[in-house]
């Protein structure tokens, strides 16, 4: 069996995630390590109030420290992935798990992240399911200011951009449903680029090495382990459109037969499931599923 272990994003978060690895010694270490890095408590805001872990600022952390506690376990098991992905923030669990960097170091890029994306103001998310394709990319092409954000799967993406642009695009464009996300700004689109500026700074100073295994990045999903490529990807990836589609058809190209979703919910695994019909998916969310 050939596996690939994928992680997933904001919007995959859950109150009382994480509750139980608390209780293993390597998520005792996690989480207080992660308390000196970010000067809160994971553990606090998971067990806490919906509102506020779904807070970008709060989100991104939680998702990468739980998601790399279960790596730990995972791999203390003996376990080991042939490839990696992760869907957006998950793409920073990812790079854990690969050995790209170590946890500190993920933590304090991904605080970064956080932070300069929660101030992040002015635009607009919204999730499409069900449309016809070839419609919706012209309509895009058509519209400033608006571009695709997320392409999840053949039925469903997010576009991004100011309130106005996408408006006039959800108007234009014929769907079963559309679902404004609940979030400050217009993610993976240009309208991060001063964010994604700020960011590259402290990007450039950490340190990467070659990944263990292969990566599939969301800018990019060719596999690679040269740490300046991964860098390099990561860069783009804040104003860069997440694409899961391709992510996931690339997975039978690398003769992936097991897909394991590591982190809370089954978001990418119901889509990979949809997606690749040869594959065999699980998930690992909390010490009962070891």
């Amino acid at each position: 069996m050939t596996t690939a272990w994928v992680f997933p994003g904001q919007g995959s978060q859950a109150v009382g995630m994480g509750g139980d690895l608390g209780t293993t010694p390597v998520g005792k270490d996690r989480f207080e390590e992660a308390k000196n890095i970010l000067g809160w408590s994971v553990l606090d805001k998971c067990q806490g109030d919906e509102t506020e872990l779904a807070k970008t600022l709060y989100t991104q952390p939680c998702l990468y420290v739980v998601e790399s506690i279960l790596i730990d376990l995972l791999k203390d098991k003996g376990q080991q992935p042939d490839l990696v992905a992760g869907h957006s923030l998950g793409e920073y669990s990812a790079l854990y798990a690969a050995e790209v960097f170590d946890f500190a170091t993920g933590l304090k890029l991904v605080k970064r992240r956080a932070e300069l994306m929660s101030e992040a103001a002015g635009g607009k998310m919204v999730a499409l399911m069900k449309f016809d394709r070839s419609q919706l990319e012209e309509a895009i092409a058509g519209t400033p200011d608006v571009v695709l954000a997320n392409d999840n799967s053949e039925q469903q993406v997010v576009i991004s951009g100011t309130p106005e642009a996408v408006d006039q695009l959800c108007s234009q464009v014929k769907t079963k449903r559309a679902i404004p996300l609940k979030v400050s700004g217009a993610f993976h689109s240009p309208m991060m680029a001063a964010a994604a500026e700020k960011f590259k700074e402290l990007l450039e100073e950490a340190n990467f090495s070659d990944a263990k295994v292969p990566v599939l990045s969301n800018v990019d999903p060719t596999p690679s382990t040269s740490a300046s490529v991964l860098k390099e990807r990561l860069t783009q990836q804040m104003t860069g459109s997440v694409r899961w589609r391709e992510i996931m058809l690339a997975l039978p190209q690398q003769e992936i037969t097991q897909v394991l979703e590591v982190g809370p919910g089954k978001v990418l695994a119901g889509l990979i499931k949809r997606t690749c019909s040869g594959v065999e998916v699980s998930n690992v969310e909390s010490l009962n599923d070891f």
